[in-house]
């Protein structure tokens, strides 16, 4: 149920609004968007998204708590709480929420990411009411005990052991965070510290509960076949009566600026090396949709491993085959600070240090030669080929709405992020390599693989 957060929707919308532009079955540019914003009085905001389609429905509650709210001693319980969520309530028994929804006929779960922590359910139009009932309810009347608690925390352990311990990738990238981040809790991984899951206590997912579980902290989105005023009456109904109260504080436990380049080892039972290099990048500020340097990131990234044919790829993978796959995230809304950052897995018979050196070649070129404007206009046809269904996920539309509200901005601005993406220029693609990408604001961890211990017995 974690949320990695390693590629950005951004370079996907943008796609989408260059299709839209293209087809004549997009809607008119002049349209006004079928979405509509209501407040209410205890604090919750609600976003209703119409899409008339199909008679289904997405009904999704964000919370703009994750593990960067979290402090030390007490990492992954934003996670360990979206567990508990399932756990019952006063009028829902234990198990019975995931039951219940199985009965309409539809499909839910949860994820927690760094930011937000969220819940869905994906069921037939006239089911609406019923969900929204039973996830009303566990905002505010969530009931567990601490026999439950001591059976979940067992399952999140395990879930740390599956997904992080032994998954060499998944070691790289938290040892890679975690270095490359001194203060900013960005460095936690979302799961939480082993030590930390084994010291958490039931009390510690009831206090986070009562802190940030709160319709003042909470965004509701439903995209789908509904009607946004009937829809307002019956939030308004289930949600509407659910008391408020004050947040805590949030720190900015702000980065420090970055002094040179900084190197970890990790060594793991894994079949072959790998190697990750990490810059520290800016990120879109909320009130400066105008900075064209996040735009510009996210084209980068996209030059280097946007399509097949992206230049890493060519170059790494077909040409010098030194490397099997290769990787390229950069995020330009989330709440903390970022990370430009490329994967690759190191190649039979290859070394990283070859593998690092292909890679500082293909970034020099860029920063010495730049990219042609045909090729940005290329990058975006062949994503588009890839992205253009996704507009038709009604669940995709809540999606891409919840995750730009919980990053500070607004679901009014993606049309305006689109736009500014499209602006972009050869030379502003240029500038960011050159001014980001140097050994100051890097982080490097490679991945020194070790034998696997065999499963079968010795003999005598």
């Amino acid at each position: 149920m974690v949320n990695s957060q390693m590629r950005s929707n951004l370079l996907r919308l943008c796609f989408l609004a260059f299709v839209c532009s293209q087809y004549a079955w997009a809607a008119p540019a002049n349209q006004p968007r079928d979405t509509h914003e209501y407040q209410f009085a205890n604090g919750l905001k609600l976003i209703v998204h119409e899409d008339h389609r199909a008679p289904t429905v997405a009904h999704m509650v964000w919370y703009r708590a994750g593990s960067m709210d979290e402090m030390n001693g007490r990492t992954g319980v934003a996670h360990v709480l979206e567990h508990m969520m399932f756990k019952g309530t006063e009028k829902v028994k234990v198990g019975e929420f995931s039951r219940l929804v199985a009965a309409l006929g539809g499909r839910e779960n949860a994820f927690t990411s760094r930011d937000y922590t969220a819940y869905f359910q994906q069921v037939e139009k006239s089911k609406l009411n019923e969900v929204m009932r039973l996830e009303a309810d566990r905002m505010s009347n969530l009931n567990f005990d601490d026999a439950e608690f001591l059976k979940e925390i067992q399952v999140v352990m395990e879930e740390r052991r599956l997904r992080t311990e032994d998954n060499p990738s998944s070691l790289l990238n938290e040892s890679l965070t975690a270095t490359a981040f001194m203060a900013s809790p960005y460095r936690h991984p979302v799961v939480g510290w082993m030590n930390d899951l084994e010291n958490m206590k039931a009390a510690d997912a009831r206090d986070w509960y009562r802190s940030w579980y709160t319709p003042n902290n909470a965004t509701v989105v439903i995209s789908g076949d509904v009607d946004p005023a009937q829809t307002r009456d019956v939030v308004e109904k289930y949600y509407g009566a659910i008391a408020a109260h004050e947040l805590p504080v949030r720190k900015p436990q702000l980065e420090p600026v970055q002094k040179g380049l900084k190197r970890v080892l990790v060594k793991a039972p894994a079949d072959s090396s790998q190697l990750a290099m990490a810059w520290k990048a800016p990120r879109l500020q909320v009130g400066s949709l105008d900075d064209v340097e996040p735009y510009a990131l996210e084209l980068l990234s996209a030059v280097l491993d946007g399509y097949d044919n992206a230049r890493l790829n060519r170059v790494m993978v077909k040409q010098e085959r030194v490397v099997n796959d290769v990787g390229v995230s950069y995020d330009m809304t989330s709440r903390g600070p970022e990370l430009f950052q490329i994967n690759v897995s190191i190649a039979k018979g290859k070394t990283v240090a070859q593998a690092e050196a292909s890679i500082r070649r293909a970034l020099s070129e860029i920063v010495q030669k730049g990219v042609l404007e045909s090729e940005l206009k290329r990058i975006k046809v062949r994503l588009l080929s890839s992205q253009i269904y996704k507009r038709d996920s009604i669940f995709g539309q809540a999606m891409e709405i919840g995750s730009i509200e919980m990053a500070g901005f607004s679901w009014r601005d993606i049309d305006l992020l689109l736009e500014k993406m499209q602006t972009i220029t050869p030379e502003q693609v240029q500038a960011v390599a050159k001014k980001y990408l140097l050994d100051e604001g890097l982080t490097i961890a490679v991945l020194d693989p070790q034998a696997r211990k065999s499963s079968s017995k010795e003999g005598k």
